[in-house]
Formats: structure tokens, C-alpha cells, sequence
């Protein structure tokens, strides 16, 4: 599963970030999981956590050990309709031109 669309206009890392954490879903994930799962170094990855968490679309929990979490707002519904047309541009054009 992907963030939400308006999210997905940050730089790259950030947005590969976003992605894992929301794939992870409730489990977060430790920096050291993030730096395996997006091809980025190190000060890379830590820019961009320091960036998300600016913006407050993660939040960092540190008990045991320091965990990554997506915020809610970045995390899609799954149930809510898809915005893309099943089968693509050119086929809606046809089902509307009825070809």
C-alpha cells in the first residue's frame, strides 16, 4: 500500500519512506528497518525523517527501542474508491464515445 496521493509530490526518499511505514502499518518500523527497506544513505534517510516529522506525517515512539510510525492522515482508506478508471484512459474514452 502507497501513502495517500497528496502526499507523493515530496523528494523520493521521503516519499519510499512514507510507503514502508504505511505498508507497515501499526508495527512502525526502527530506522535501521527504514534504511533496509529504501535505497538512500544513512544522512539521507535522516533528513527526510527529520522533514516528516516537521510536518507531523510521522510520529516517533521511543519505549524500548525507537519506533517509526506513519501519522493516520497519510495512510489511505482502503475502502475508498480508486480515483484511476479501471481500465485506463483510452478505454473510459471509448465506453463514453461507445466504441
Amino acid at each position: 500500500m502507497a501513502a495517500k496521493p497528496e502526499y507523493r509530490d515530496r523528494p523520493d526518499v521521503e516519499v519510499a519512506l512514507l510507503d514502508a511505514l504505511v505498508d507497515r502499518g501499526d508495527e512502525g518500523m526502527t530506522v535501521l528497518e527504514l534504511r533496509a527497506a529504501v535505497d538512500a544513505d544513512i544522512d539521507a534517510v535522516e533528513e527526510a525523517l527529520s522533514s516528516l516529522k516537521a510536518d507531523s506525517l510521522i510520529t516517533v515512539e521511543s519505549d524500548e527501542r525507537v519506533r517509526v510510525y506513519a501519522h493516520d492522515r497519510v495512510i489511505p482508506d482502503p475502502d475508498a474508491p480508486d480515483d484511476d478508471p479501471p481500465g485506463g484512459i483510452v478505454d473510459t474514452i471509448r465506453d463514453r464515445l461507445g466504441l
